[in-house]
């Protein structure tokens, strides 16, 4: 596994242009500790495999301490891309080493899966963890240990979620260190170039040459420094000095390439620790979402239950929203951010346990996941423009977006392989999601933002009341056109967008000529196709946003979606349903990633949580309102007619903001 992401990370890098000449050019803080802790760690193993009897009966404390040196060097470099990923995985396998008295646990139904038989001989590091996801699974650290089963030809093995971060991590601190180039000024250099200028300045005396060598050093562009005859300045007496930089070359698609936001926002070790972060739990979320739907299916055989379970939690939204944001714009964004995850891995581990006592407490549950969700959703959008240059805002925003529907196309995929791997264990699909809670939580950790403002810290320590911060956010929002306006126009869509998601399995099955396909393949092809439209829009709101208006950007995006949608309705035929499916799904990004950076620029920082929340609480409210009215309406009136009726909604809502200069114009 680890071998895979080195190598996937090196040629990845070599791919897009990097050079493995870089690789000797990194200089790492606190090497010796990363060193000493891997030689440690191999030659205790090497220890006990040739019979050391002292090494033997102290094998936890001398695993501790080599995993321990690991994590304090991977800490230290937390800031570079990809180490904070692996020190989360080195982290969550320790965890399960120490719950083991020093042994790396095997899960023997993974075992199996995998290909190898059940008296397989395990190394002096493992020990064999009997099938059952019971209490003594989950004390013995059974979620951290290697469950993952990879029966893949030549690749054949067991993996921990440690593991899979450990190399992933690995394989981006490798691909980030072979791209980075010569010419990357670190803040050191800088420090130096400043110290350089100003011995310059001592040289020169007081001219004005240090300035303009400066202004050369910042815009990196030919100058002929001087007065306007002939490129001469004598000031007084002073000596003539003529400065000539030559023409910079014209830079190479790959060096344009290493210069693009996306690439610049993958080795901003800050913000990958983010994306990493979300991305993680998101795979999670897909896991356990997978494993309630049929566990409450299995167990009450409703799917009206199956409806109310995903009911519930959208009504936080609608309730909370406002009061989340409010509180959130009084605390710091990271640790709300922190804290929201570690509270939502508690409760995911509670869940197969409530349903076992009673199935009615998975409803309280799924809200309270819900509603801690959303402090953490409000935090997300005020932390991102402290993390990020104004001008990467957007891309930003949009690989946020990106990652979301990754895990969408190939979460659900790999969820669903793993659910139905697990059978009757589904208890350990939530536990799986735990952990991503808590490597969200370690990840976003190691996080280097930069501080608030006074502004905001003024805000935040001010006496007044929740509900007059609240109004404050109101007054805020109502008072800002341009803003007021994008939100009723995206409650518009995300009540189309409610009706479709719950509207869609039933159109799948009624409306589409499924041919040879059944019901539900039908369905999950439309549900790709959202997703892999998303993903679409989502790369080129990030690779051309920045050129367009924002909200242009915003008017087209409503229309395309909301024409696409209307389109369903008109058509049975799978290959026209799935591509327009497509183009909705792309629509959609397309108005979602300028709308929330519009939100980010317009808002002042002290206000963006409770903003945020405002916004928050009216889009998902409709969305709340549309999944329990849309089955009602397709009762009455029939399917497409109502997927058709709210697709033309969007669309005027969309072609409406052209009548509007604040919206038109943003």
């Amino acid at each position: 596994m680890l071998i895979l992401g080195i190598a996937l990370g090196l040629v990845l890098g070599l791919a897009a242009g990097g050079r493995l000449d870089h690789l000797a050019r990194v200089r790492l803080r606190w090497m010796w500790l990363l060193v000493g802790g891997l030689a440690l760690r191999f030659l205790v193993g090497l220890a006990i495999d040739n019979g050391v009897t002292r090494a033997e009966l102290l094998r936890l404390p001398l695993y501790g301490l080599a995993f321990g040196l690991v994590l304090a060097g991977l800490w230290a470099n937390r800031g570079r891309p990809g180490l904070s990923l692996a020190f989360v995985g080195v982290a969550s396998n320790l965890v399960a080493v120490m719950s083991n008295g020093g042994y790396m646990p095997v899960w023997l139904p993974s075992l199996l899966e995998a290909g190898f038989p059940a008296d397989e001989p395990l190394s002096s590091f493992h020990t064999l963890l009997p099938g059952g996801a019971d209490v003594d699974f989950l004390l013995r650290g059974g979620p951290f240990g290697d469950i993952i089963p990879i029966p893949v030809p030549f690749l054949r093995n067991v993996a921990s979620v440690g593991d899979l971060f450990l190399s992933g991590g690995l394989a981006f601190f490798l691909f980030s260190t072979v791209l980075r180039t010569p010419s990357d000024v670190d803040e050191a250099a800088q420090a130096r170039i400043a110290r350089r200028l100003a011995s310059i300045r001592g040289g020169f005396g007081a001219t004005d040459l240090v300035p303009a060598l400066a202004d050369v050093a910042s815009l990196e562009r030919p100058l002929l420094l001087g007065g306007s005859a002939a490129g001469l300045a004598a000031p007084g007496a002073r000596p003539v000095v003529v400065v000539y930089v030559p023409p910079l070359p014209e830079p190479s698609i790959v060096e344009r390439l290493r210069r693009h936001p996306y690439v610049r926002l993958a080795l901003d070790g800050s913000f990958s620790a983010l994306w990493l972060g979300q991305l993680i739990s998101l795979f999670g979320d897909r896991v356990h979402q997978i494993a309630l739907a049929f566990l409450v299916l299995g167990a009450t055989n409703s799917a009206i239950a199956v409806g109310a379970t995903f009911l519930v939690a959208t009504l936080p939204n609608l309730i909370f929203g406002p009061l989340a944001g409010a509180l959130v714009d009084r605390w710091d964004h990271r640790e709300v951010m922190i804290v929201s995850d570690l509270l939502r891995a508690g409760l995911v581990l509670l869940l197969p346990v409530a349903a076992t006592i009673d199935l009615l407490l998975v409803y309280p549950l799924v809200f309270l996941i819900t509603t801690v969700s959303i402090f953490f959703r409000p935090a997300k959008g005020a932390i991102v423009p402290r993390l990020v240059p104004d001008e990467d805002l957007l891309p930003a925003n949009s690989a946020l977006w990106v990652g979301e529907t990754i895990a969408d196309i190939g979460g659900y995929v790999l969820a669903g392989l793993f659910v139905a791997f697990l059978g009757t264990q589904l208890t350990l699909a939530f536990w799986l999601d735990a952990v991503t809670y808590v490597a969200s939580a370690l990840l976003i950790a190691t996080i280097v933002v930069a501080p608030l403002g006074r502004a905001v810290e003024a805000a935040a320590d001010r006496a007044g009341s929740v509900l007059f911060e609240m109004r404050e956010g109101w007054r805020f929002l109502r008072g800002e056109r341009t803003l007021l306006a994008n939100t009723i126009q995206a409650a518009v869509a995300q009540f189309m967008l409610g009706t479709l998601l719950v509207l869609t399995p039933i159109y799948a099955r009624d409306v589409v000529d499924g041919l040879s396909f059944g019901d539900e393949a039908v369905y999950s092809f439309l549900e790709a196709s959202i997703g892999a439209g998303n993903l679409v829009g989502g790369f080129l709101v990030g690779l051309v946003g920045a050129r367009l208006a924002l909200g242009r950007l915003v008017i087209v995006g409503y229309a395309i979606t909301g024409a696409c949608v209307a389109a369903l309705a008109l058509t049975g035929n799978l290959g026209a349903a799935i591509g327009l499916a497509f183009g909705a799904g792309a629509g959609n990004l397309v108005f979602v990633v300028p709308s929330q950076t519009l939100f980010q620029r317009r808002t002042p920082p002290e206000l963006m949580g409770r903003v945020l929340g405002f916004r928050f609480s009216v889009v998902f409210g409709s969305m709340t309102i549309a999944m329990g009215v849309g089955g009602i309406l397709a009762e009455v009136v029939g399917v497409a007619t109502v997927i058709g009726a709210f697709g033309l909604l969007t669309l005027v809502a969309g072609l409406a903001g052209l009548l509007v200069p604040a919206v038109r114009d943003a």
